[in-house]
């Protein structure tokens, strides 16, 4: 079968939703009724972090979603049990997404085979070196069928860009500042350059774009440039807070998308 994300980037082009949340939190269980809360909301690709004790790239309200999903008693091999729990409902795209660190210490091999086993789809590791997925890791992933998928940020070059866009085959995780994850309100004006860059560049990859989409109007300006959007810590902020996690997932997702 062909890979759920390469489905859903041929079939629909702009206005993508990718929403991204803590495994494990606000508890231990909560991660499945999550998923399909998500589906059920509209969105179009789940991508679940994998906790980790020291998530230097996260900002405040990621990094305290890990620690409280680490002391809920949330490890690599619960979360995969818990998204082969999320297939037998969930038909959209699932990507992981977490530092390699406890991807290593579960063993790449056995972590590529459980995933797909489980249902993933791809894999967000961002502090893993493209020379070395490229020399190391890339056939493990291409013989389960996982899409590795790069991160591009405003320091990164043109020529580093053009590299990474040859070695995927999904989409490009477009980081829209280079300071750690959290919401903003709106782009700035050379955050609005870099994304003109990506367009002219005319890369063969799609992009979408992350770190700063906590409303219908950075959404909505993200989806001007790429092929749609990644939300994060405002998506955690919601979740910290629900008191009825399945309509106000529904709710937050709705105002997200329209205003």
């Amino acid at each position: 079968m062909e890979n759920r994300i390469n489905q859903l980037f041929l079939k629909k082009k702009k206005n993508i939703l990718s929403v991204y949340y803590t495994a494990g939190y606000p508890k231990l269980t909560d991660t499945t009724l999550i998923a399909e809360a998500l589906e059920e909301a509209g969105v179009d690709i789940i991508e679940i972090g994998i906790p980790f004790s020291d998530p230097v790239a996260d900002g405040s309200v990621i990094q305290a979603s890990n620690k409280v999903a680490l002391d809920n008693g949330m490890t690599v091999k619960l979360l995969l049990e818990q998204v082969s729990e999320i297939r037998k409902k969930v038909k959209l795209p699932i990507i992981l997404m977490g530092y390699l660190n406890p991807v290593l210490q579960y063993r790449m091999e056995k972590f590529c085979k459980e995933a797909t086993a489980a249902g993933v789809d791809g894999m967000i590791l961002p502090d893993l070196p493209l020379y070395e997925y490229e020399n190391e890791y890339k056939k493990l992933f291409v013989k389960n069928g996982l899409k590795n998928i790069f991160l591009v940020s405003p320091t990164t070059s043109d020529e580093r860009i053009g590299l990474i866009d040859q070695a995927t085959d999904s989409f490009i995780y477009a980081v829209s500042s280079s300071s750690t994850t959290g919401a903003k309100i709106d782009f700035s004006e050379d955050q609005k350059e870099y994304f003109e860059k990506l367009v002219n560049m005319k890369l063969k990859n799609p992009f979408l774009i992350g770190f700063g989409i906590s409303n219908h109007a950075t959404f909505k300006n993200a989806c001007n440039y790429g092929a749609g959007a990644i939300v994060g810590s405002a998506f955690i902020q919601l979740l910290s807070s629900a008191k009825d996690l399945q309509s106000e997932i529904r709710n937050f997702i709705i105002t997200l998308r329209n205003e």
